[in-house]
């Protein structure tokens, strides 16, 4: 049963509700939320307001906090997600992002795996370079044994992620980087490559410009012991760079990122190297160190002759820094290092959403020439706005401390409040709330389905184009649907042409376009840029590799794609079944006039399918007779107890509704989907569960075709609604599921 909708009187989507009441809003005991949206934002509001009073005892905090109040019911600004969740309750962990240090020892690891679901329970995400780590099969002097390497140590992080699921509010997410001149880095590059480990890490290689350089030139590169710091052996940088594409292009990991890139814009050099990022590679981060995020959406600064409002935007950016500065001294830190090193550097990362809208708004196409210079345009206001703001801060409130010795220690900028103070962070569910599209990506798509926590289908689109379309008499409820199974309107000849030009998906937009407008955004960005590089599901290997150079040589810190077709199937899009025979069985009623099952026959004809689950080797087995299919049972080669009961009684169920003339596509649609907490990977699809792996096999037999549509989707593993790939990161815009954000 859908949950009631909070109360507001904001202007607040439907949708907007539903993701606040299933994550934001305070509930009681029992599970009902005792809270509107307006509460909420005047909880945070009072909050972050409160810490102007540590720097002048007269502030009037009031009127601060009406400030704030309404920059966020009015959708103009939205800080990171634990912000909006966490403040002023119990927990009152702010931050979103934060990075630990992994050093080469088992007390250093485990107690990063410690601090770990500390930040996990508090709603953080954590991002770690495993670089430190000795190689698999290097000597342990200790124990007079050998080294099992970084990826192992990685499975354990993992599972504790998995266990914490920060603390239901949302789910744990890691970055696990690793240098590409480490010597297991062809393990890594491949390590989530069919397999049922590391589900709560994207992973990304840490490329050097050294690599880059003999990548290009056809040249050899060293990979170093970390404990010795010797050369062990050399590789081909372009076939390493082959391996890396290769994998990417097959599942979408790993990520790059150009470590010595992000080290030459480092703030704070004194204080150390980077050598890690948060989980969606936006945020470059010193160990302990954390960072506070909020967005602008762009879509609400424009003027009503289609212009920007640069003075509004202006006012914002000044609010939206004090605000994230504020946030650092209201934040209660899950560790006494990370409230150390944080309020050292006092990073901020203001960034944007709602670009696409705006470029609709405004009537200009994403993958055009005027978009990239639009996109500059603004970025560079931001940046030079926001680091004005800062001065201005720290002028009454102080230099941040490790102000000594940084980029900004100089006559030019004796005032600087924040070591950074812009990020392109994803905006997931934050976007959803503001009604906004995701941070700098296109549309996922004009017209969706979205599914409602009751089960039932909603046709969705946005409110520009339906504003367009029913302005030119051209809207129908049944086109919203036509579009809707692509989610595009290139192809739809109803559509004007006009309207087609400005409603632009991201798969309307060609990869070189997509790196045009991260780099656009990037070149006036401190931190980095979280995007996805789309590509067509008949893009090749080469195609992904033209992509990495041109984001090298367009100054990217780091780069993300994402072939259509390229993650597991999840969504169903069901073809009728072939029949087994053309006689049909009789209809068996019991007395009370309900359908019964017919008996099961003496004789069946079946085959019997081994599937590797994350629990094990399942065997299902499917059998028919002259009328239809009949029977499923499955069998765990190794179970036992109460998966054993649980796999008979799903059997039985299943075999039941055969008999009972319930159709096979429809017991499939049921299964699929359903998701165990260990996947696994069966010729590069993913097994959710064993419920999914019989119906798999069942759809298999059944020649019912199990694939994605157009849009090459996947599941929601909270409702089952479409995932989307924005900022790096899957998205559910149904229930606000994010697994990153």
């Amino acid at each position: 049963m859908e949950q009631e909708l909070p109360r507001t009187n904001l202007p607040l989507s439907n949708n907007a509700l539903v993701v606040l009441a299933r994550r934001y809003l305070r509930k009681d005991e029992q599970g009902k939320v005792i809270e509107t949206p307006e509460d909420m934002f005047r909880r945070v509001a009072d909050v972050v307001a409160a810490s102007d009073r540590l720097y002048d005892k007269d502030a009037d905090i009031k009127a601060v906090s009406d400030r704030f109040y309404k920059m966020m019911i009015e959708l103009r600004f939205m800080p990171n997600s634990p912000t909006l969740m966490n403040a002023g309750r119990v927990l009152g962990q702010l931050s979103a992002c934060f990075v630990l240090p992994i050093d080469d020892s088992i007390e250093s690891i485990f107690e990063a795996v410690k601090h770990t679901a500390m930040i996990h329970k508090s709603g953080g995400g954590t991002g770690f370079s495993f670089s430190r780590i000795r190689p698999e099969g290097d000597i342990v002097k200790t124990t007079h044994g050998v080294a099992s390497g970084p990826i192992s140590f990685m499975t354990i992080f993992d599972v504790a992620t998995e266990t914490i699921k920060q603390g239901g509010t949302r789910r744990g997410a890691n970055m696990g980087i690793l240098r590409v001149d480490h010597p297991d880095i062809e393990k890594f590059i491949t390590a989530k490559t069919k397999t049922d480990r590391l589900n709560n890490f994207n992973i990304s290689v840490a490329l050097t410009e050294r690599f880059m350089e003999a990548a290009g030139h056809g040249e050899s590169y060293a990979l170093i012991n970390p404990r010795t710091g010797k050369e062990v052996r050399r590789l081909p940088a372009s076939e390493v760079l082959s391996e890396i594409i290769r994998s990417a292009w097959a599942s979408g990991e790993p990520g790059i990122i150009f470590l010595d890139r992000i080290n030459r814009y480092n703030p704070t050099p004194e204080l150390g190297e980077i050598e890690s990022t948060n989980p969606c590679g936006e945020q470059p981060l010193l160990p302990y160190e954390s960072c506070n995020l909020g967005s602008i959406n762009l879509g609400k600064f424009i003027t009503r002759d289609k212009k920007i409002d640069f003075s509004g935007l202006k006012e914002i950016i000044w609010e939206g820094v004090h605000f994230l500065d504020n946030v650092i001294d209201a934040n209660k830190f899950p560790l006494e290092e990370i409230r150390q090193m944080t309020r050292k550097t006092r990073k901020i990362g203001l960034g944007v959403m709602g670009f696409a809208d705006l470029l609709i708004s405004i009537g200009i196409p994403y993958n055009s020439d005027e978009a990239v210079d639009l996109a500059r345009r603004i970025m560079t206001f931001i940046e030079d706005e926001s680091k004005k703001a800062s001065a201005a801060l720290a002028k009454e409130r102080g230099n941040f401390p490790a102000y000594t010795g940084s980029i900004y220690d100089s006559a030019e900028t004796p005032f600087m409040r924040n070591a950074t103070t812009t990020t392109i962070a994803p905006t997931g569910t934050i976007s959803i709330i503001a009604g906004a599209s995701s941070g700098i990506e296109p549309l996922f798509a004009v017209s969706y389905i979205r599914k409602v926590l009751d089960g039932s289908e909603l046709v969705e689109a946005h409110p520009l184009f339906v504003e367009a379309m029913k302005e030119r008499g051209l809207y129908s409820q049944e086109l919203m649907e036509k579009i809707a199974e692509s989610g595009s309107v290139q192809d739809i000849e109803e559509v004007p042409q006009d309207l087609k030009k400005i409603f632009i998906t991201s798969m309307d937009v060609s990869p070189a376009e997509h790196i045009a407008i991260q780099a656009a955004f990037q070149e006036s960005t401190d931190n980095a840029v979280s995007k996805t590089i789309n590509f067509p599901e008949e893009a090749t290997e080469e195609d992904v590799r033209q992509a990495y150079m041109l984001a090298w040589e367009k100054g990217l810190k780091g780069i993300t794609i994402y072939r259509y077709g390229s993650r597991p199937v999840q969504v169903l899009n069901l073809k009728k079944k072939k029949t087994v025979a053309s006689s049909e069985p009789e209809c068996v009623c019991a007395p009370n006039g309900k359908i019964a099952p017919r008996p099961r026959p003496l004789r069946t004809h079946g085959v019997t399918e081994k599937v590797r689950t994350g629990c094990g080797n399942l065997y299902v087995t499917v059998n028919w007779d002259e009328h239809d299919f009949c029977e499923v049972f499955a069998q765990m080669g190794k179970a036992g107890g109460c998966a054993a009961c649980q796999i008979e009684a799903e059997s039985r169920l299943i075999s039941l509704a055969l008999r009972s003339g319930v159709s096979p596509k429809a017991i499939i649609r049921q299964l699929s989907g359903i998701r165990c907490p260990s996947p696994s990977w069966v010729d590069g699809k993913q097994i959710l569960s064993c419920p999914d792996a019989m119906a798999k096999v069942l759809a298999s037999v059944a020649n019912v075709e199990i694939k994605v549509k157009e849009q090459s989707a996947m599941a929601c593993p909270d409702c089952g609604a479409v995932l989307e790939m924005e900022e790096g990161c899957l998205l559910c815009r149904s229930c606000g599921f994010s697994k990153c954000s």
